[in-house]
């Protein structure tokens, strides 16, 4: 069966119950709808070469641009097993035992000779949008942010599709006082077409749906009734039963009466005509 226009966020939402996942792996879930396609991005889903998904099997990303130094991690927080950062202020984000360790993107920029960590996001606080509507295969972009005192910043990460392995983050950029930009290839960032739509049933398959529903809480109400209210057991609870028992019949029935009357009419044609004689 194929679906089109608004059915397809039905489908998205009929998928969202059937498969449910946790608060923050939902984060890492985003579906578009665009011209009959439902394109489902799952980062966090394995892919062949990398059975964490976009997330780094480091446990952080880091990149390096204009004397500043983010680290980060997509889908989770952050985990240093080596290499952990080396700065001043590190409360909101591990303290200086296990600096990066309790937030997903940490900024480190230099002042008076010291390198000073900013939190720019946390793994709750991601949030996920397509890179170009009118052209879904791209990717999608994912911001984290975080809310300090002082300031509030964010990190935009741009996941580029990329069937053919990772490459980067590279290219960092400041887009505000504390809100920074990124670039990551990955073939997580590759969407999967759930369901193309060509010609549908359209508002017709939305009306049979319709009419099912309306028939079944009909047989439901109408069971409950004969059940408490009458006392009715076994198949008789069924609400109209004769009618229903009945109703091949009356269709051959009338299939075989219109069937009669179509034949009679077409040799009512047929005997119209007199015969010529050449």
């Amino acid at each position: 069966m194929v679906f089109r226009g608004d059915s397809l966020k039905w489908v998205a939402v009929a998928l969202t119950i059937l498969h449910p996942v946790d608060p923050l792996s939902a984060n890492c879930h985003f579906r578009f709808v665009d011209d009959y396609k439902l394109y489902d991005f799952s980062l966090d889903t394995p892919v062949p070469l990398y059975p964490h998904g976009v997330q780094s099997e480091d446990g952080f990303y880091k990149v390096v641009g204009n004397k500043t130094v983010i680290w980060f991690q997509l889908c989770d927080g952050m985990i240093f097993n080596h290499d952990p950062p080396r700065c001043v202020d590190c409360s909101d984000c591990g303290g200086s035992s296990h600096c990066g360790m309790g937030c997903s993107a940490l900024v480190a920029k230099n002042e008076g000779g010291y390198d000073v960590c900013t939190t720019i996001g946390h793994a709750s606080s991601m949030d996920i949008n397509i890179i170009d509507k009118n052209n879904p295969h791209i990717g999608v972009i994912v911001k984290m942010s975080s809310n300090g005192l002082k300031e509030n910043c964010s990190l935009s990460v741009s996941v580029i599709c990329d069937p053919n392995g990772v490459q980067g983050p590279y290219s960092l950029e400041k887009t505000g006082t504390c809100n920074y930009a990124t670039v990551l290839k990955h073939p997580s960032g590759c969407a999967k077409i759930v369901h193309v739509s060509g010609r549908g049933w359209g508002w017709f398959a939305t009306f049979l749906i319709i009419v099912l529903c309306l028939f079944g809480a009909y047989l439901l109400a109408g069971a409950v009734y004969r059940y408490y209210s009458l006392g009715v057991r076994g198949i008789d609870i069924i609400p109209n039963l004769d009618f229903w028992t009945g109703l091949p019949q009356q269709a051959q029935s009338v299939s075989a009466s219109l069937l009669h009357k179509f034949r009679g009419s077409s040799e009512g044609h047929r005997t119209s005509y007199s015969p010529v004689n050449f």
